[in-house]
């Protein structure tokens, strides 16, 4: 599949004459600002790190494609030997097809009857795709569409979907078993939102629970599927679950880039940092566009550019118009506005024209908000470019 080609209408490229060469300097006239940039050597470590961590634990690795939606990242975790790729929609179902990814995980319930429809025959072309139930509706409107294969979802209380508790789940899986075309793969669950690791090993144990009901009960297939894990705490899932007989999967998707914000202060590798670590790979240069008051500077980014759903973006190093580096010491990021961020800037002297590199918080809400992003090597140069599929 042809990429979309990068021109005067990719935000941040400044091409108003021409298509990109590479490989380019990222400071050299052919980018403007604000630009979101992934570093290449920090990101294909990441995927090194978590291909490692999985077969050293006996897991496979299902990393949750919508943190990036980006086709070049997504070869590269295959290439790793990720086992599939985990989305939440049927949208981002149909762009991993056709782009050839073999085997997909959509982590949510699926309703509609057309994607239905659309799932059962590409099941019956032979791909091999699975999405969750957690409802005897769900089951209802899989039985009517043809041959599909389903996880079910064990949920939390106060958590997002999935089944509340394990005799509802063994109620469903019998269902799918008196449905001829549905076939009945597994269960998975998602822990990300609790908040110790107390809830978690509980909530864990009660999948390991559910799952065994199954298998006791005879409903699961000779060699089940058992997926979790979000970003924050698959070192305990891979620690509760693991005397478990299937095939496990875990579904961290932000790991690929890891942050400076959220997951910097959450990752699993601080409890177990012998297995780690992952680095943040994503920056955001903006421009200081404005210094209107003593203590306040503004750049030229916002909500439409930097994630800020989990933390605001970091200021990790200040560029000088002639070429020179600074530190971010006393500057600290206090909002943003659509295309403004807010900078306290203490007693560090910012004036306009100055680039800032922010760190993310979030990578799951970072690659959405751009169409290409340029790929840098430790040198700054741009040497290849990503398209994101959103």
């Amino acid at each position: 599949m042809p990429e979309p080609a990068v021109d005067w209408r990719s935000k941040g490229f400044w091409l108003p004459e021409g298509r990109l060469d590479l490989p380019a300097d990222l400071f050299g006239g052919q980018f403007t600002w604000p630009l979101l940039v992934l570093r290449r050597e920090a990101a294909e470590a990441n995927i090194a790190t978590m291909a490692a961590y999985c077969r050293r634990h006996g897991w496979e690795f299902s990393p949750h494609a919508k943190t990036t939606m980006a086709p070049g990242l997504l070869a590269r975790q295959l290439a790793a030997g990720a086992w599939g790729m985990t989305v939440a929609t049927a949208n981002q179902a149909l762009v991993l097809r056709r782009l050839g990814v073999p085997r997909v995980l959509i982590a949510n319930e699926v309703l509609d009857p057309t994607t239905l429809r659309w799932l059962a025959r590409e099941t019956a072309a032979g791909w091999e795709v699975y999405f969750q139930v957690d409802s005897v509706e769900g089951v209802r409107a899989a039985a009517g569409a043809g041959p599909v294969r389903v996880l079910i979802e064990l949920g939390h209380e106060h958590g997002r979907t999935g089944i509340r508790s394990a005799a509802a789940v063994e109620e469903v899986a019998r269902m799918i078993a008196a449905a001829p075309e549905v076939q009945l793969a597994g269960l998975t669950a998602y822990e990300g939102q609790l908040r110790t690791e107390a809830e978690v090993d509980g909530f864990l144990d009660q999948v390991v629970a559910a799952f065994e009901r199954l298998r006791a009960a005879g409903l699961l297939p000779e060699r089940p599927v058992l997926s979790a894990g979000g970003s924050a705490w698959f070192d305990r899932v891979v620690e509760r679950v693991k005397p478990v007989d299937a095939t496990l999967v875990l579904r961290s998707g932000a790991s690929v880039t890891h942050d400076d914000g959220f997951y910097r202060e959450r990752t699993p590798f601080l409890r177990v940092p012998q297995e780690g670590p992952l680095a943040a790979a994503l920056d955001l240069w903006a421009q200081i566009i404005s210094v209107p008051e003593p203590g306040l500077a503004l750049a030229g980014m916002g909500k439409r550019d930097a994630p800020f759903d989990e933390g605001l973006p970091v200021p990790m190093e200040i560029r000088r118009a002639d070429g020179t580096y600074a530190a971010t010491t006393g500057i600290e990021v206090t909002k943003l506005n659509d295309h403004h961020t807010y900078l306290s800037i203490a007693d560090t002297s910012l004036v306009p024209g100055d680039l800032v590199r922010f760190g993310i918080s979030h990578p799951c809400t970072a690659f959405d908000k751009w169409r290409h992003i340029p790929v840098v090597d430790d040198d700054r140069r741009v040497v290849d470019v990503l398209a994101t599929y959103f």
